[in-house]
């Protein structure tokens, strides 16, 4: 996202061997670490938390373990296994201290219904400590929309919609499969339909962004969203709107 121009999200992911390190230095910026996949063991300022994680696909039915940590700290993770990881960040402006976010405090949702049915967890919503971030991950089923009906969060105009970057981390099972996602603006200045493969980024600077994952692959992606103001509020696409009460 940075080299994009863009001054708030903050987005990689890493796979590592078991026994691979990853050392970190959060500088100005808050970071939330996923752990995807596998398990790790994270170090953050004096705080150790060993063998997190305890997936072995995204696609299990249960929530990640994650760990915050604050802008201005050294950090580490190694992997005790093979391991996916995600690192989310965004400015920060506080000194709060790192935390492991427990999966079982993780609010879980399902959102729709009939073939626009998916499945929420939120990793760091914003009734969460943090400066700016917010992080959820979404499970697509085979044949279903996802981020739908097209929705945008673009314009500082809140409580009615709030101005945030975002970012699409997609993840497709079995791993061959593909999904579309479009990102377009009322004007069209933007409108971008793209086939997303496993382990995709797709960048949402503005616009409505939904998903569609096809017939025979589940679909997966992890969110991360940032702003001026951490509040999540978003506007409908006036010509979709209908659907939400069919």
């Amino acid at each position: 996202p940075a080299s994009a121009g863009w001054t708030h999200v903050g987005f990689a992911a890493h796979r590592l061997a078991s026994g691979e390190q990853l050392s970190l230095d959060t500088g100005s910026r808050e970071l939330c670490i996923v752990v995807l996949t596998g398990t790790v063991t994270v170090k953050a300022g004096e705080q150790r938390w060993e063998n997190i994680g305890k997936r072995l696909s995204v696609f299990e039915d249960r929530p990640p373990a994650a760990v915050y940590v604050p802008r201005g700290m050294q950090a580490s993770i190694t992997a005790t296994s093979d391991a996916e990881v995600a690192l989310c960040s965004a400015p920060g402006n506080s000194d709060r201290p790192a935390r492991l976010i427990d999966p079982n405090t993780m609010t879980r949702s399902v959102r729709g219904k009939g073939a626009n049915t998916r499945y929420v967890c939120d990793i760091l919503p914003q009734t969460e400590e943090a400066d700016g971030l917010l992080v959820v991950e979404v499970v697509t089923p085979s044949g279903h929309s996802s981020s739908y009906p097209p929705h945008k969060h673009d314009s500082d105009n809140i409580p009615t919609e709030s101005s945030l970057e975002e970012t699409y981390y997609h993840r497709l099972n079995p791993e061959q499969g593909f999904a579309y996602q479009r990102v377009y603006t009322d004007d069209r200045s933007i409108d971008q339909a793209l086939a997303v493969e496993n382990h995709d980024v797709v960048m949402v600077p503005r616009g409505y962004h939904p998903v569609t994952v096809p017939y025979g692959y589940d679909g997966y992606y992890l969110n991360v969203m940032a702003g001026p103001k951490r509040v999540w509020h978003f506007k409908n696409d006036p010509a979709h709107e209908w659907l939400i009460s069919k």
